[in-house]
């Protein structure tokens, strides 16, 4: 009798090989549906309908957005949010002021401050001014100043300036933070925070779970196709070794 690994049985005549295809499948299974799920759970996919927070993001693209408090905002976050002032509807922009911050633009050399701190913004279309307009604003307390990436085609707190709350929105308005590209495939990737605001007070905030929700849903794929391939392999070599 052959002792090799595909002739030995658990006991009820499936060859080793068989199991562990089963278990290949099994476990990719889990991770595969576990990874969707925990995906849906935490993040929900949008459209960014304009051109406002080009080149980061362009228009049409899918992105995934993750729940969070609006007390979990920090400066450059791309942020999902709704507010009666602007509309009403689910808006895109970059936060570049939290309360209490002091933004100011633009410095001889074209730079939006904040607090007097000149920032660099590479995520900028263009390579012009960081706005096309000059503008100030003091940021409410609890409030948050938004600005988009593409600042001569962005409808943001600029043109709120007169506003009660000097085209700043609350962080309750807050729905999501962006945190990866989806679609084009060109551009999937994870939101990098820009280093420009970790130095800043409070700092720049942390990426959500995307990596390991897209590792486990790879690597389910993955054990998947290999346990489904591997378990007729096996058998036909324990067939013609018999």
């Amino acid at each position: 009798m052959s002792s090799s690994t595909e002739r030995r049985t658990d006991g009820r005549g499936r060859t080793t090989g068989s199991v562990l295809s089963g278990l290949a499948v099994a476990v990719g299974c889990v991770l595969f549906l576990g990874g969707f799920v925990w995906a849906a759970l935490i993040y929900r996919p949008y459209t960014v309908p304009t051109d406002s927070m080009s080149p980061t993001i362009a228009v049409g693209a899918r992105v995934l957005a993750e729940r969070v408090d609006g007390s979990e905002i920090r400066r450059g976050d791309i942020v999902v949010f709704k507010d009666s002032t602007w509309g009403a509807l689910p808006m895109v922009k970059r936060v570049v002021g939290v309360g209490g911050d002091k933004i100011s633009c633009c410095t001889k050399q074209g730079r939006l401050t904040i607090n007097g701190t000149p920032v660099e913004e590479p995520y900028l279309q263009g390579s012009g001014p960081a706005s096309p307009i000059g503008f100030k604003a003091k940021v409410p307390t609890g409030q948050l100043f938004l600005l988009g990436d593409h600042r001569s085609d962005s409808l943001d707190s600029r043109v709120h300036l007169t506003d009660g709350d000097h085209g700043s929105v609350p962080r309750s308005a807050v729905d999501a933070r962006v945190d990866a590209r989806a679609w084009p495939l060109g551009s999937v990737g994870v939101m990098q925070r820009p280093a420009t605001f970790s130095a800043l007070p409070g700092g720049t905030s942390q990426p959500g779970p995307v990596q390991p929700i897209t590792f486990a849903v790879v690597a389910g794929a993955v054990l998947i196709l290999v346990g489904a391939a591997y378990g007729p392999l096996a058998r036909r070599k324990a067939r013609k070794r018999a």
